[in-house]
């Protein structure tokens, strides 16, 4: 019993299940082609296909989240942080991933349907449907999560964090981006 306990262990914590984004490196290059995109077409909304070289110009916050309310709760005090930080849209923005494909049977309308009015709302924030989960598995993200990525204008990576951010990682994530600008 003792061994497979040690084995258990062993193959949670490998590193084999760890996401590759690694920190002073660009995010590993994915494309998302079914969806992608989330954008403003007058007051509809509409797809084009996105590309994680996009991702440079500005400082960014990477939200990689499961298609499911308890991965985008995980941590919605880091975005709540954001909105209060009011960062120059000039110099940041957020971009959120959703991974449809992680989502409960049955709900990927839903998830679109969110995806699309959270692009209504926060139309300054770059919102990517993955209808596909290929951001998740190129990244090698947790099923049922959310990853946290920041990066700077050249597109290296920061700050790296699957799961939910602490106070103190909120902190410091919102001091790394104001400090980046």
């Amino acid at each position: 019993m003792k061994i497979k306990t040690l084995l258990s262990l062993l193959f949670i914590c490998s590193p084999a299940l760890a996401h590759n984004i690694e920190l002073g490196h660009n995010v590993p290059s994915v494309n998302v082609d079914r969806y992608g995109e989330v954008i403003l077409k007058g007051k509809d909304t509409a797809y084009q296909t996105w590309q994680s070289q996009q991702m440079t110009g500005k400082v960014r916050v990477i939200q990689a989240i499961a298609g499911r309310s308890s991965a985008k709760e995980m941590n919605a005090p880091l975005m709540s942080a954001i909105t209060d930080a009011d960062f120059p849209k000039q110099d940041y923005q957020t971009t959120t991933i959703i991974n449809q494909d992680d989502a409960m049977w049955g709900t990927g309308s839903f998830v679109k349907s969110s995806a699309e009015d959270s692009k209504q709302e926060f139309s300054w924030s770059s919102i990517v449907l993955d209808e596909d989960g290929v951001v998740a598995s190129t990244w090698q993200l947790k099923p049922e999560s959310s990853a946290i990525v920041v990066q700077d204008k050249k597109g290296q990576v920061l700050f790296v964090k699957e799961g939910p951010l602490s106070d103190a990682e909120i902190e410091h994530v919102i001091k790394l981006v104001g400090q980046s600008l």
